[in-house]
């Protein structure tokens, strides 16, 4: 990109690197940027998952960063260098929805150890042979052991090669709902017709269709459309077809009738590899001592391992202690047993009440008053921290609110705590109270 007076790119990605390193991701090395014109900033990704991530998350940020290199406010556009809009992003009825990828969970990002070196070929090479090798292809394996990864790095590779091709990737709980939501409205054709002119067909979670007969005959029909016309269809569970609870049989026999695959717990090895790579992909390097004591502990799945990092990560950058091992055994102490159990909201909530004196009923209530309001907003700051809960979970536990409520206290938190000290020094004592009752 040509330069500009008071303008540097490379500048401005490390001012969100070292402002927002929650949000940064390595692959924003590889964005691109036009020369600002009229007031405008555009920033170009490579594929519309990353483009949706910069959306999402990182408008804020980016705003921030172009004003601090550029001593000028600049609107930020984020756009797609594909040329080639795909069918599944925007033009699918609206009777069954679709999922964006997270632009994370990609082969490359993968760590590939003897836990699931079989799940992860076989992901491959059903992207080089779509509809003809392995169809359906099943994984299963316990919570947390990279499932949705391979699902979602299945989809991304796929659209990669070809961008034209229908593919619709979905949990289980959003097919069954979209499937309700279809026979009330009388939309039930149209969503039988988005289902079944997939190219590529992925459901995750499917265990959830357990004692939902009908979910279970339109799937079962679906399935059969979809088989027979050649269409890839993918599959995950926390458990082989056959230990699925009252999963009718003949869902069971076509489930069986190409590849079922077992995911297993990763060893030491891999763990570590995971943590040196999810820490990268968050621009941070951690010492390889800190790593080993990480994975030592914490054996119980990579989305409790990832939880401790971002634990180990958070108390570092909020609280200012050493990226060491001695800091790495202090967050981690009772952390590392395999009934481990994830930070609660109710105990975030809890310790947000009493630190600054409000009534939990307060939190949760509609009040605006900035009493009550930014102590709600700093819970669902840690709460996004420390927990593995999505944005909508947690907006539900704090009075049903929407996503995009949680998003914002997210991104006024974490701005408003690099020049408010008392902030800081509060997020830093709210995070170590949280971490003991851990």
């Amino acid at each position: 990109m040509a330069s500009v007076p008071a303008f540097d790119w490379e500048r401005l990605l490390g001012a969100v690197r070292d402002d927002a390193p929650d949000l940064y991701r390595a692959w924003f090395a590889a964005l691109r940027a036009a020369q600002p014109q009229r007031g405008e900033l555009e920033i170009r990704a490579a594929d519309p998952a990353q483009t949706h991530y910069l959306e999402d998350h990182c408008r804020e940020a980016f705003v921030r960063a172009a004003m601090k290199v550029s001593r000028h406010l600049l609107a930020v556009r984020f756009t797609c260098t594909q040329d080639v809009v795909r069918a599944p992003v925007g033009s699918a009825p609206p009777a069954l929805t679709r999922i964006r990828l997270v632009p994370d969970y990609t082969f490359e990002q993968f760590v590939v150890g003897p836990s699931n070196r079989l799940a992860h070929a076989a992901c491959a090479a059903a992207c080089d042979q779509l509809g003809t090798l392995y169809n359906p292809l099943f994984l299963h394996g316990a919570t947390g052991l990279g499932k949705t990864h391979l699902l979602q790095a299945t989809c991304a590779a796929i659209l990669h090669k070809n961008p034209s091709l229908q593919a619709i990737y979905v949990t289980c709980e959003t097919f069954v709902n979209d499937l309700v939501q279809a026979i009330a409205t009388g939309q039930i054709q149209a969503f039988r017709e988005c289902a079944r002119q997939a190219d590529l067909f992925v459901i995750d979670d499917i265990q959830f269709l357990a004692k939902r007969e009908s979910s279970q005959e339109e799937l079962f029909h679906t399935f059969n459309v979809l088989h027979q016309s050649g269409r890839q269809i993918v599959l995950s569970a926390d458990s082989p077809p056959g230990e699925i609870p009252t999963l009718e049989d003949r869902l069971i026999s076509r489930f069986n009738w190409g590849l079922v695959v077992q995911i297993d717990p990763p060893s030491r090895e891999t763990r570590q590899a995971i943590l040196h790579k999810k820490a990268r992909l968050r621009g941070v390097e951690i010492p390889d001592e800190v790593i080993d004591v990480v994975a030592e502990q914490v054996e119980a799945n990579i989305r409790v391992l990832e939880g401790a990092l971002t634990k180990l990560i958070t108390v570092t950058q909020i609280g200012g202690k050493p990226l060491t091992v001695e800091t790495a055994r202090e967050v981690l102490l009772n952390y590392g047993g395999r009934e481990q159990r994830p930070l609660r909201i109710a105990t975030v909530l809890e310790v947000v009440s009493d630190h600054f004196g409000v009534r939990l009923q307060d939190l949760l209530s509609r009040k605006r008053s900035r009493s009550i309001s930014h102590p709600r907003q700093i819970a669902m700051y840690l709460a996004r921290k420390l927990t593995p809960l999505s944005l909508e979970e947690i907006g539900m536990h704090f009075g049903g609110r929407d996503h995009s409520t949680v998003l914002h206290a997210e991104r006024l938190i974490e701005h408003s705590r690099v020049n408010d000290h008392d902030l800081a020094h509060a997020l830093a004592h709210l995070t170590g109270r949280l971490l003991a009752h851990n």
